[in-house]
């Protein structure tokens, strides 16, 4: 069996790369085993506060959020490291030459129900060795990424990772707390029948959103002539896990339900990352009309609308826009 160790050694020559990505997967070993413990460990319930994004913390969110930023401010490769929990990126080692994004705890809202939370990391070139990294050096387009990936902590802790052209996944064992491959070269399926949307916020999206998840909906009696199913996690992690396993489409689409939030989706920490997963696995991604890995960032915290998984269903969701935007 293949470690994550091994797999490491053998498809990458960038050795700081690949100590940054073991801190960051680490780190998940401590996250899984207090989600293991659950009320036992005392993480379930709100921390008290809101982060930068407006939001009630969870005791985890904190806790993962400060052990992740603890372990890669002591790792000399890291240059600084930016989270979706706090208002500015901090900066670490000046000769370092990377730069880490993460979302500490994807999904909270699902802790303390027992559901489905994930870490998700993207890991970026320094440009500026030697200064001390700033805000303005995170700001750079998602197809800049050197590696990016996710950590699942379900009924087991999974990993999917893409460091060259291809995505792979591993198991965390839980007798030799190794990450073990378990699945190399994933790919998604062009076509599909899946989807996940949080169709409560309807009322708010534009009318070629309104008119995509209609015709799903409508089913074979419809312009699809299929039917199609709805699946929703409420964590963008648990969801893009399930496009790569089986295809699929998810989609947190533009709405107007906040006026000052064009998605609600982090580009830097979620949508970035997710996506160089989904392209590499053969999928698409988009916020609805252009490809999400050519935006170019102006904010640490930027939102996004997100459209990604199947190729062919995510092209038709571009035409459905294009459409409507050509009337």
């Amino acid at each position: 069996m293949t470690t994550l160790a091994q797999y490491l050694n053998d498809h990458t020559t960038n050795s700081a790369l690949s100590d940054v990505i073991t801190t960051i997967t680490d780190v998940g070993k401590t996250i899984s085993q207090l989600l293991r413990k659950g009320a036992l460990a005392d993480i379930l319930g709100e921390a008290g506060n809101q982060n930068i994004q407006g939001e009630e913390q969870k005791k985890l969110d904190v806790l993962a959020n400060d052990l992740l930023l603890d372990a890669l401010a002591q790792n000399p490769h890291c240059a600084g490291v930016a989270s979706e929990e706090l208002d500015d990126a901090i900066p670490a080692h000046t000769d370092g030459s990377l730069l880490v994004l993460f979302d500490p705890l994807d999904g909270s809202s699902n802790i303390d129900i027992n559901m489905a939370v994930g870490t998700i990391f993207s890991i970026l070139p320094y440009q500026h060795q030697g200064q001390t990294s700033e805000n303005s050096d995170f700001l750079q387009a998602g197809n800049q990424q050197l590696a990016a990936g996710y950590l699942l902590y379900g009924t087991s802790t999974m990993l999917a990772l893409t460091i060259a052209d291809n995505v792979v996944m591993f198991s965390l064992d839980p007798d030799s707390g190794d990450y073990v491959l378990v699945q190399n070269n994933v790919q998604i399926d062009a076509d599909t029948s899946e989807y996940s949307i949080n169709s409560s916020n309807y009322r708010y999206w534009r009318a070629p959103m309104q008119q995509y998840i209609d015709e799903l909906i409508a089913g074979e009696t419809g312009v699809r002539g299929r039917d199609f199913n709805t699946r929703w996690v409420a964590a963008m992690v648990g969801d893009v896990h399930r496009i790569l396993c089986r295809g699929g489409l998810f989609t947190y689409p533009f709405d107007t339900k906040y006026a000052n939030k064009a998605g609600k989706l982090r580009l830097m920490y979620e949508a970035n990352p997710m996506s160089l997963l989904i392209e590499r696995a053969g999928g698409d991604a988009t916020d609805a009309v252009n490809r999400i890995l050519d935006i170019a960032p102006t904010d640490i915290h930027q939102r996004v609308p997100v459209v990604l998984g199947s190729k062919n269903e995510v092209n038709y969701v571009k035409d459905l826009h294009l459409q409507h935007a050509n009337k």
